[in-house]
């Protein structure tokens, strides 16, 4: 990243005027960086944090959203198919999300979750991997991920900082 994130979070004060309650950086977790989430809908104005305290997981509460950045580091070319499988099997159990990978034969970070997320490239390149298609992006694109098995790859040499909103969602037939 070029720079530290920062989130700048307003409120009101006693007189009902709006203030910035907080200006602190996001929580870290990896290559996750938590910016907000509510848990229900229609979402409450929350406390003065509603991450700080929060486990990390990968998916939003039923009725809820996430607001996270995310990196995608450069692959690791010496790593072999077993390990690369090893490692993001821990990695999703890490984020509650070891059911999120029905089906890993393309890549060992294929994943898919229950929600419409809303993906913004901010700074370097990846690849969004798909079950039969894979997409190169650039910063600015924006990917509409609606519940479908995915993975984002970076075959470049530097990180690759994207946005993420996560809403919860449901298949409809």
């Amino acid at each position: 990243m070029t720079r530290p994130l920062r989130r700048i979070i307003t409120g009101n004060d006693e007189h009902g005027k709006s203030i910035v309650a907080a200006d602190i950086p996001p929580r870290e977790l990896g290559t996750f960086y938590e910016m907000w989430a509510t848990d229900d809908s229609p979402a409450s104005y929350g406390s003065e944090d509603e991450v700080a305290s929060r486990w990390v997981k990968l998916e939003p509460p039923q009725d809820g959203t996430i607001f996270r950045f995310f990196r995608v580091d450069p692959r690791d070319a010496t790593l072999g198919r077993e390990e690369l499988e090893a490692r993001a099997a821990r990695a999703f159990e890490s984020i509650g999300a070891a059911h999120c990978r029905p089906n890993t034969e393309r890549d060992p970070m294929m994943h898919e979750t229950r929600t419409v997320d809303y993906i913004i490239v901010l700074e370097g390149e990846v690849t969004l991997v798909l079950d039969h298609d894979e997409v190169d992006l650039k910063p600015h694109d924006v990917v509409i991920q609606r519940g479908t098995n995915h993975a984002w790859i970076n075959k470049g040499t530097e990180p690759a900082l994207l946005a993420a909103i996560l809403i919860d969602a449901e298949a409809r037939a």
